[in-house]
């Protein structure tokens, strides 16, 4: 069961991005079927009509855009490089926006389905514009000069709610309703037709006009990305070593413990060799996972260095790291290296 476990995080960690955009087209499935099983349930009241509609059209895509970017594994990632001392490494403010963009385009998915779908629906629209009806060209504009306008106002208020409406003999409930529900679906096809041609510009006509700085960008934030899998994958490897050997340690001392103990004189007469356990071979396999490393001072080094002074990206010219982890300022100085050769001839 582990290994199955372990097939598919792999091939999820492999796949990310049809991974993403997998959970992307779920999550706008998701704001569709709320929508659907949302009870709209409109005031009716003059001063509350409108702030309700605005919540019911503004706050969900709101809470499913944060869902998006907390689901986006890339969000730790792009929040750690800003933040990140530059060191020994410049950030580039074109790769951190190419990692933003990447992950607001799919953030978005879900917040507009559910607008468009708002405003195909109509009932948000009809319950926030219902008192800007035009009564003089819909219904009986020959009443409508005679009343207050807070009279008005209440009664055209109780348009979206049927049961309470009383002001049919002013204007026909049903003209009103087509009337606003038409305005409304006009503006969804608008907002449907505006959103995709903006996602096409973006997707397809933009990195024609800079595709070299898109490629440049791309490419870093996809190094990013990679050296931070294989750092934590490092890191997993070195602390599985390092607790195994702590144990093995811990085993053996005590097993020595419990033969001194039991052994008394006995034990004076065995040779000291015989005393240390022979290193099996796994063990030092173990160490050398370690690369030097053997204490939690030194790891915590480690660990600070890496996030104050990351390597720069230039392969084949290592330099030494001091203490603090800088590297040090001064030439170089050669190195001496020894070949040693055996022949079985």
């Amino acid at each position: 069961t582990m290994d199955k476990f372990r097939m598919i995080f792999q091939f999820l960690q492999s796949n990310q991005e049809s991974f993403m955009n997998g959970i992307c087209g779920i999550m706008a499935l998701a704001s569709a079927q709320m929508y659907s099983a949302f009870d709209f349930n409109c005031p009716c009241l003059p001063g509350y009509n409108a702030a309700y509609s605005a919540g019911i059209l503004l706050a969900p895509p709101l809470v499913l855009f944060l869902l998006g970017l907390v689901m986006n594994n890339n969000v730790s990632m792009l929040a750690e490089e800003w933040k990140r001392p530059p060191g020994r490494r410049a950030k580039d403010p074109a790769v951190l926006r190419y990692m933003f963009c990447s992950m607001a385009q799919r953030a978005l998915i879900a917040p507009i389905i559910w607008v468009a779908v708002t405003l195909l629906d109509g009932k948000c629209f009809l319950c926030a514009f219902c008192t800007a009806v035009p009564v003089t060209v819909l219904g009986n504009g020959s009443l409508a000069p005679g009343l207050p306008p807070p009279e008005l106002a209440r009664l055209l208020a109780r348009v979206p709610c049927p049961e309470i409406y009383d002001g049919d003999w002013l204007l026909a409930r049903e003209v009103a309703v087509r009337y606003l529900r038409c305005i409304s679906q006009a503006l969804g096809w608008s907002f449907v037709l505006l959103t995709t041609l903006l996602a096409f510009i973006v997707r397809s006509v933009r990195p024609c006009f800079t595709q070299a700085a898109f490629l440049k960008s791309k490419y870093w934030s996809h190094y990013i990305d990679i050296e931070r899998k294989l750092f934590d994958e490092t890191c997993t490897e070195h602390a599985r070593a390092f607790a195994k050997v702590c144990i093995q340690q811990f085993f053996e001392a005590m097993n020595h413990d419990l033969e001194l103990g039991h052994a008394h004189g006995a034990l004076a007469a065995t040779p000291a060799s015989s005393a240390v356990p022979a290193t099996t071979k796994g063990a030092e396999e173990e160490k050398e996972k370690l690369r030097g490393i053997t204490d939690q001072g030194t790891m915590n080094r480690l660990l600070t260095s890496w996030h104050k002074c990351k390597p720069p990206l230039r392969l084949g010219h290592e330099e030494p790291l001091m203490g603090n982890g800088w590297a040090a300022g001064g030439p170089r100085l050669p190195r001496k290296e020894v070949a040693t050769y055996v022949s079985k001839v």
